[in-house]
């Protein structure tokens, strides 16, 4: 346990403290907002400190008592037993954890091999994330959406927001990063006629949202294209201009939304998914770990670069990155994803104790 880095952290806790008693940062909600993140991601350290602490306390009273009266003796033993599991708590959330672990994402999932089949499994994904997310009181939103001519979706962005400020800092990116790259199905197709089992894939690529001080995106650096929105099989759905094309120009990084009915706001939601993606581009550069991590969600929609496989004959879903492996597919398409993101979880835990960045994401 690195006790200068402890000291550190309950110094800025305290500094967060104070800011957060003085009236005047909740003008700022934004502002407001952030501080109350990192105050709530700190504010576990804190209580496990002084819980060792006063454990601390207690043992050197009871080694007192005891040297008067050897009746407490037992006592001693008792205090000193818990004092290595409460150590190992907080050298736990000493640990370096990812620094977007209390933001909000954009999910993008997208079609890929499979043709009509991909898209419907990308439905799926999208409703199974949607239904994750209302489990644990989450707000979802449809930034921009493409569907298929079958009811499924070429491609979607999708934001899944806290309600406040995330307990323990542990926001949607702390549980959903481990969603980005390539997910597999097997299943008979609504498409299939002779009964046949095929394997199709749908790309996640997810962001944790970036906020307005975390990127600066100058006027200059943006070049933005109007055009008229269109559906399935391309008909169109707008009679005016107002789907809205951003491309970032030092990056390449292009941005497309549709599903507003202003231009205005379909330039808004561009604008988020544009962030959430030069954010992550920015963490790419300033961490090799973090790049190797971010370039492998989604290379390409491909079967053979899957991270997860959904075997519906068998009701079977397999995470192939920590061997994991349930009969319970139907539950987890309905929500219950909380069996392998704790899995996934866990290994990432057991990574960082072990000296390592984090679990590999890929």
């Amino acid at each position: 346990m690195s006790v200068d880095r402890l000291a550190g952290l309950l110094d800025e806790y305290g500094e967060l403290e104070k800011r957060l008693a003085d009236p005047a940062i909740h003008a700022d909600q934004n502002t407001a907002r952030r501080v109350g993140r990192r105050f709530a991601e700190l504010t576990p350290i804190r209580k496990a400190n002084d819980e060792l602490e006063q454990t601390r306390a207690d043992l050197t009273a009871a080694r007192e008592l005891a040297a008067e009266d050897p009746s407490f003796a037992g006592e001693v033993d008792a205090i000193a037993a818990t004092l290595p599991v409460l150590e190992e708590r907080l050298a736990e959330l000493l640990a370096p954890r990812d620094p977007h672990d209390a933001k909000d994402v954009i999910l993008e999932i997208k079609a890929g091999e499979g043709g009509e089949e991909s898209a419907l499994f990308a439905g799926d994904l999208l409703r199974m994330y949607s239904r994750y997310a209302e489990r644990h009181g989450w707000v979802t939103e449809v930034i921009d959406a493409q569907d298929s001519d079958l009811g499924g979706v070429k491609d979607v962005s999708l934001a899944v927001k806290t309600k406040g400020v995330p307990e323990g800092g542990n926001g949607v990116w702390s549980r959903l990063k481990w969603e980005g790259g390539v997910h597999r199905v097997q299943r008979v197709p609504v498409t299939e006629s002779q009964g046949r089992i095929h394997t199709s894939a749908a790309g996640v690529l997810v962001l944790p949202e970036a906020e307005d001080v975390d990127v600066n995106i100058e006027p200059g650096d943006i070049r933005v294209d109007v055009f008229r929105s269109s559906g399935p099989g391309g008909q169109s759905v707008n009679t005016t201009d107002s789907a809205v094309r951003i491309t970032h120009l030092p990056t390449g990084i292009v941005v497309s939304c549709q599903n507003e009915k202003s231009q205005l706001q379909n330039r808004e939601q561009a604008m988020r998914i544009l962030r959430a993606r030069l954010l992550a581009a920015a963490q790419e550069q300033a961490d090799a770990a973090a790049s190797d991590a971010r370039k492998a969600q989604v290379r390409t929609v491909d079967r053979s670069e899957r991270i997860r496989t959904y075997n519906f004959p068998q009701n079977r879903i397999s995470d192939h990155r920590i061997g994991f492996t349930a009969y319970n597919l139907d539950l987890v398409l309905a929500g219950d994803l909380d069996g392998v993101l704790d899995a996934l979880t866990e290994a990432d835990r057991a990574a960082r104790l072990a000296g390592e960045t984090e679990l590999s994401r890929h």
